[in-house]
């Protein structure tokens, strides 16, 4: 059994009886309006098909998030005793103090997610998200919807299909992250804490409700309103003892003026972030580059030096020698280039996309400006049902899948598909619930 023989298992069923699956599948479009999972204001879209995952998949993505902690580990290890290594990242001096500055507990990188085009035993790195790792609310939704679906029950007749549960286990986790924190107290307060103008997503509310519900005084909070008195944190009158921490770094340094008070009561330790400013260093875009350096792979074990050279994809700056532009620019097919540092797809752009001439123009547009070229990866495609005006489709749709990675251990899954090769922010893709199938014990 493996994933695209089930998928195809389910289209099948679908396929027999399209008018009784179309019905349905409007019953579920209802559910998910009636829903949070919403960004926006507007639901998120979604097929009437989840993601199949085996057994073999969730080992296969065990042993990635081992490995891809380890690696983490010791590359923040490098950064924090060497200056020299420190200057690969070229981050602003601000953002290198705060790395440098103690967390007051012991993970690198307490919530993740990276994102993988995805093929089994054949897969490449897209990028490695660690910062304001989003997607656990919808999925959860979905999946929940779906798994009530007419087309869900007679796949569970033959398999036990579950979800990841992404919400609650967070929750616990942090909690057990807390429980490390130096300076901890018997019952923290938590804020939620992202920038207003940036989208507080109904997500965040699925959150703070899970908190609450665990017995903790909960709260969402613009970074802005954070007061430092008395060797305190505080929201409103709330001391603030613990923050979930989902504004991006880029834009915490980039606001950093605004927030003085949430700064200071970071460097004074006497707030837990989670996670911290360190787990920018995996974030990063250029952490692809640093991978495949010389120094790093020397201090990485074999088995972490073949995971990076096979699949994280050759990445490198797009500046300094002209010989470097002239390479992309004939050679549009073969690369994409992306800002070292960005967030929702902005301003990555694959080759093939464009003519030769609008391809000049964008990288004339980036040259020498903080952006890096890499190998383009044909995705790997999986076939999806779609309706369109009460019509059955069968499309194939290009994967990206992300693995969720809490407290250093596997998590859950989170799908995006798309027909387009760059999937961008929240537009052009679907979210589809990802689920683990089983055989059924006879």
């Amino acid at each position: 059994m493996d994933g695209l023989s089930v998928t195809k298992e389910y289209i099948d069923i679908i396929k027999r009886h399209p008018e009784k699956y179309y019905k349905d599948y409007l019953r579920t479009v209802e559910e998910v309006a009636k829903s949070n999972a919403k960004y926006k204001g507007k639901p998120i879209p979604f097929l009437y098909q989840p993601m199949f995952f085996t057994e073999e998949d969730i080992e296969r993505f065990k042993n990635l998030t081992m490995l891809i902690t380890s690696i983490t580990n010791k590359v923040t290890n490098k950064y924090l005793e060497s200056p020299q290594y420190r200057r690969k990242f070229k981050y602003p001096k601000l953002l290198e103090e705060l790395i440098l500055n103690n967390p007051g507990y012991d993970i690198n990188v307490p919530i993740g997610r990276f994102d993988l085009f995805y093929g089994g035993d054949e897969f490449k790195f897209i990028e490695i998200n660690t910062d304001g790792t989003s997607g656990m609310n919808e999925d959860n939704i979905f999946s929940n919807i779906l798994l009530e679906s007419q087309s869900m029950k007679i796949m569970k007749e033959r398999y036990d299909i579950s979800y990841f549960e992404l919400v609650d286990s967070w929750v616990e986790e942090s909690l057990r992250i807390y429980d490390k924190f130096s300076k901890k107290v018997d019952k923290p307060n938590i804020a939620i804490v992202d920038f207003i103008e940036s989208g507080i997503t109904a997500e965040f509310e699925t959150f703070k409700k899970a908190y609450i519900k665990k017995g903790y005084n909960a709260v969402i909070a613009d970074p802005k309103d954070l007061k430092y008195i008395d060797g305190k944190l505080y929201y409103e009158d709330m001391r603030i003892d613990l923050i979930y921490r989902r504004i991006v770094t880029a834009e915490f340094i980039e606001k950093a003026d605004e927030i003085p008070d949430l700064i200071q009561a970071y460097k004074d330790g006497v707030v837990c972030s989670i996670g911290s400013l360190r787990s920018q260093i995996m974030h990063n875009k250029i952490i692809f580059k640093i991978l495949h350096d010389e120094e790093t792979l020397e201090f990485l074990s074999e088995e972490e030096r073949n995971l990076i050279k096979n699949h994280v994809p050759f990445t490198e700056e797009f500046g300094g020698d002209d010989r470097v532009f002239n390479r992309v620019l004939m050679n549009k097919d073969r690369y994409i280039i992306k800002p070292i540092d960005s967030y929702a797809s902005q301003g990555v752009h694959a080759g093939r996309d464009y003519t030769q001439e609008e391809w000049e123009e964008i990288l004339k547009d980036s040259w020498n400006k903080d952006y890096l070229f890499q190998e383009f990866i044909d995705p790997y495609t999986r076939p999806f049902v779609q309706f369109e005006d009460g019509e059955l489709k069968v499309r194939d749709f290009k994967l990206n899948i992300g693995v969720y990675m809490y407290n250093g251990k596997f998590a859950g899954a989170y799908t995006r598909i798309s027909r387009e090769n760059i999937i961008f922010g929240r537009e052009g893709y679907f979210s589809i619930p990802s689920m683990l199938v089983k055989e059924k014990a006879l």
